[in-house]
């Protein structure tokens, strides 16, 4: 890790972050799968850090059966309250009952159209590059995650509020909000 690479003020300087950051947030998932896990990740955010949720992120992996949305819309209210005292994940009931919610939505509209085209339909199918100067410029939503939060929530989604829309579009590549001096603006 070269710490004198510019990078967006928000990283800090620990490696999980600085990792996550150079490799992953802001690069475009296609993937329905992959989209499906870090919209169930970025919904467990919700008045946390990021940095504690991507901590616990293979913790969730592991306790969520590799975030398969046929197996987690399958597990029961037993199971759920088993994983509500398990210290690795953050325990708050509702977000963990709202994993197996947002697999039973992912299931029907996936029936549909895929996952991966319903949410990049929102950006026009190509990822929106902002010129942010700095971290004080970057809005932490706005009117595109405004409209996928209440189409989201129309189909049975949860944790999926306009802000938690926004950052979801940031780290998977559908907005640029990498800060124009950051290493990763032109990636």
């Amino acid at each position: 890790m070269n710490k004198e690479l510019r990078r967006c003020d928000w990283v800090g300087s620990e490696e999980i972050y600085v990792n996550y950051h150079d490799t992953e947030w802001g690069v475009p998932v296609y993937d329905s799968e992959l989209l499906f896990q870090h919209l169930l990740l970025d919904g467990v955010q919700t008045g946390l850090s990021w940095i504690l949720v991507l901590k616990k992120r293979e913790d969730y992996r592991r306790l969520f059966h590799q975030f398969n949305p046929v197996k987690m819309a399958k597990m029961t209210d037993t199971q759920l309250n088993k994983l509500l005292l398990n210290p690795d994940i953050i325990r708050n009931r509702l977000k963990v009952y709202g994993f197996r919610k947002n697999a039973l939505a992912y299931l029907e509209l996936s029936k549909q159209q895929p996952f991966s085209d319903f949410l990049w339909e929102f950006v026009g199918g190509k990822p929106i590059v902002n010129h942010w100067k700095n971290i004080k410029e970057v809005p932490t939503n706005n009117e595109i995650s405004s409209k996928m939060s209440k189409e989201l929530k129309k189909l049975g989604f949860t944790f999926v509020g306009t802000t938690i829309c926004y950052a979801f579009m940031q780290a998977v590549g559908m907005i640029n909000d990498h800060t124009t001096d950051c290493i990763c603006y032109n990636k």
